[in-house]
């Protein structure tokens, strides 16, 4: 009698231990309640004061975890240690996924930090005087953003047929102005200031950099595909949870902030 009452009280302590474990994570209809979000800097920054306290009002809590790389979000996507991440434009997204097998889709685009044209020399794009040297982007991508944004302001043309989005040095067709282009690795454009006349930079360097986005001498017209997005699982893509954060970024709340402390970011379409 004393042991069948010993193991049956040892089961309802663990059972209740077990469901008050369960009750942390999940809500009683079985949705996540705790979220662990990630990004880039200066996306992090923007999941914790424009997207985090919105979910917490409605009942989540939430973690963000930033990473310094764009390849460890996607990872910690992937194998569950994230439930969102929030860094990478619709471009990157579906290459990345193709080449590491897995399934990412897009919730939701999110106001980006253009790559903008900085200079300590000059203020305009008439003052460039010829043969002045400008630093770009070493990886694709990048580079053919930064060019992109010399071609849409009349410095420089490509040929006709080039896809904005591949475009390097030697698309290049006409370039009055002479200038030279020194390829940089992405994240060290800001450092170049002090040894060039221009560098296309990414706003997230330049932000990390401390220089603000409103002073670029131009900054580049992001098309959709190019606009950083909330990606998830695409599993799990029908969870309430995946609704409230496209529900968060929609809100007032989340427009103030951005008004508010990122300014000289692009906005989508749909915010405007």
């Amino acid at each position: 009698m004393k042991k069948s009452f010993w193991v049956l009280l040892l089961i309802f302590i663990v059972s209740t231990l077990s469901a008050c474990g369960s009750d942390e994570s999940t809500a009683s209809n079985g949705e996540k309640k705790e979220l662990v979000l990630g990004g880039t800097i200066p996306y992090s920054d923007m999941l914790k004061e424009a997207v985090k306290p919105y979910l917490e009002e409605k009942g989540y809590t939430v973690t963000v975890k930033e990473f310094n790389d764009y390849v460890q979000p996607n990872k910690a996507l992937d194998n569950g240690s994230l439930d969102a991440n929030l860094f990478q434009h619709k471009v990157y997204m579906d290459a990345f996924a193709e080449e590491n097998d897995m399934e990412l889709s897009s919730v939701i685009t999110v106001p980006t930090a253009p790559i903008g044209i900085y200079s300590n020399k000059y203020e305009t794009l008439d003052d460039i005087e010829k043969g002045s040297t400008v630093a770009v982007a070493n990886d694709p991508t990048n580079l053919a953003r930064g060019l992109t944004v010399l071609k849409e302001n009349g410095v420089i043309e490509f040929d006709s047929n080039v896809d904005p989005l591949r475009a390097t040095v030697k698309n290049i067709t006409s370039n009055p102005k002479e200038l030279k282009f020194k390829p940089v690795e992405a994240a060290q454009l800001p450092r170049t200031l002090e040894s060039v006349d221009l560098a296309a930079i990414n706003g997230n360097f330049a932000i990390s950099a401390g220089l603000d986005l409103t002073t670029a001498i131009v900054r580049d017209k992001l098309p959709e595909n190019i606009i950083n997005r909330v990606v998830v699982k695409t599993e799990n893509m029908d969870k309430q949870y995946v609704k409230d954060i496209k529900e968060a970024v929609q809100s007032d709340e989340f427009r103030k902030v951005i008004d508010e402390k990122f300014q000289g970011f692009h906005k989508p379409d749909w915010m405007n």
